[in-house]
């Protein structure tokens, strides 16, 4: 048994019918196998309760109910008081849910709320089992309207992808897992990310090297967004890094706070690596042709996600290019435009949604937001499970735009999805900071990771 978070590696998880299979397939083998799970529930309550009260174990009808059940004999073996049942108990010392696990595919029953409720109102912290009570296991989003808000959450045998995205990391606290001695024997759902490698710097190279970024955008009034990005491909270490900046007159310097940067427009560095879209506004539609058909390799963010999906002309330009040379980073709504639905049925199901939009445009698709999805048309899913709320502050996403974009740059030869893995971990690693974090100092935090 061990945390799961931050990742040391990276780790399979297992959609609910994945799930299911492989623990059919256990059970033959290893018959006591809600022993071992109910034991190791029992081992992780010992640490997790708080003063000498009842641990109050809250048991549905099923496999989840059953692991419970052992876990409160294994208890009261040891001597500590327990109470099962669905009514809460006077000051519990801990609370573990075993109402609802992997089989939950509908809002929680009018009984099973009553506890669900109580869980949230009696002072004691909450541990769920295998997965919080209401939460659906593929998707991370609440059955219904409410789901339990654990403090820790122990999984058993295969990891969630639902524990990881949506709402997941909210409901679940820290995730814990215990693979009860099985090891999985199909191939994984998703990849859930393990720390992103650097690229490797030669003693001998030179700026020469480490290839060159174009950034894209910046129109009258959201410069900003573009000079961020730039700002992040240079902290990636990118040799070069030009800015065309859409709404800059003759002679004004790209960014008076970092001369480093360069004014550059695409017939002068054809061969870059294109992150566009980054403040642009209307400004990002006559170019955006060109940068399709012109740019090897393209990160497309923000404004000009915004262009392509109100022209199926620019959606064709983006399914003709070689595949692994497009990058799409789109949050919620940009992804919900461009599938032409609302923004609360793709976060319904984002990996879903991600894969729909990754198989559309032929492209890498990383959807942001809480455990956000890389998705491309011919690769395994992944979700980063670093990141926090740190991050949700304005600029971040261009900052993320321009370290994919300034990686890419290093590594020619890498697709996209690669680069996505790689970026998406780094940029999430680097937001786990307290309260909020400015998109500026976001950029300096990316580069320590360098150090």
């Amino acid at each position: 048994m061990h945390p799961v978070l931050p990742t040391t590696s990276t780790l399979p998880l297992f959609d609910v019918a994945a799930s299911r299979r492989i623990e059919a397939r256990a059970l033959t083998r290893s018959p006591d196998l809600m022993e071992r799970a109910g034991l190791a529930v029992a081992k992780l309550a010992l640490v997790l309760r708080q003063g000498a009260g009842p641990v109050w174990v809250a048991c549905g009808p099923g496999n989840n109910g059953g692991d419970g059940h052992v876990a409160a004999r294994r208890l009261a073996e040891v001597g500590v008081p327990v109470h099962v049942s669905h009514d809460a108990p006077q000051r519990p010392s801990l609370v573990i849910d075993a109402l609802l696990g992997l089989g939950l595919n509908r809002a929680p029953s009018p009984e099973l709320l009553t506890p669900i409720i109580a869980m949230a109102h009696c002072g004691a912290p909450v541990l769920a089992v295998d997965l919080p009570s209401g939460l659906l296991a593929d998707t991370g989003q609440p059955a219904g309207e409410r789901a339990v808000h654990a403090d820790h959450t122990l999984t058993l045998l295969t990891l969630k992808p639902g524990l990881f995205t949506g709402e997941g990391r909210a409901h679940a606290g820290r995730i814990w897992f215990d693979d009860l001695g099985i090891a999985p024997d199909e191939p994984p759902t998703a990849n859930l990310l393990g720390p992103g490698a650097v690229p490797h710097r030669s003693p001998t190279s030179h700026k020469g090297s480490h290839g060159q970024v174009l950034v894209v955008g910046g129109a009258p009034g959201m410069q900003g967004a573009a000079r961020l990005a730039a700002g992040a491909a240079l902290a990636s270490g990118a040799g070069r890094v030009y800015v065309d900046l859409l709404g800059l007159g003759p002679g004004e310097v790209a960014d008076p706070v970092r001369p480093e940067l360069m004014r550059g427009r695409l017939m002068e560095v054809p061969g870059a690596v294109g992150v566009v879209g980054c403040g642009a506004g209307d400004a990002m539609a006559p170019c955006l042709p060109s940068l399709l058909q012109t740019l090897p390799r393209v990160v497309i963010d923000a404004d000009a996600l915004n262009v392509i999906a109100a022209d199926a002309s620019l959606q064709a330009l983006a399914r003709a290019r070689p595949a692994g040379t497009t990058l799409l980073t789109p949050h919620p709504l940009e992804a919900a435009r461009l599938l032409n639905r609302s923004t609360a049925a793709v976060q319904r199901d984002r990996l879903a949604a991600a894969q729909e939009l990754a198989l559309q445009l032929g492209c890498t698709v990383v959807l942001k937001g809480s455990g956000s999805i890389i998705a491309s048309p011919a690769e395994r899913m992944a979700i980063c499970g670093s990141g926090g709320p740190a991050l949700a502050t304005a600029g971040s996403g261009d900052v993320l735009a321009g370290w994919l974009g300034g990686l890419w740059a290093q590594q020619c030869s890498a697709g996209a999805h690669e680069i996505a893995c790689a970026g998406v971990d780094h940029h999430g690693r680097a937001g786990e900071a307290g309260g909020v974090l400015r998109a500026a100092d976001l950029i300096e935090r990316l580069a320590a990771q360098r150090r």
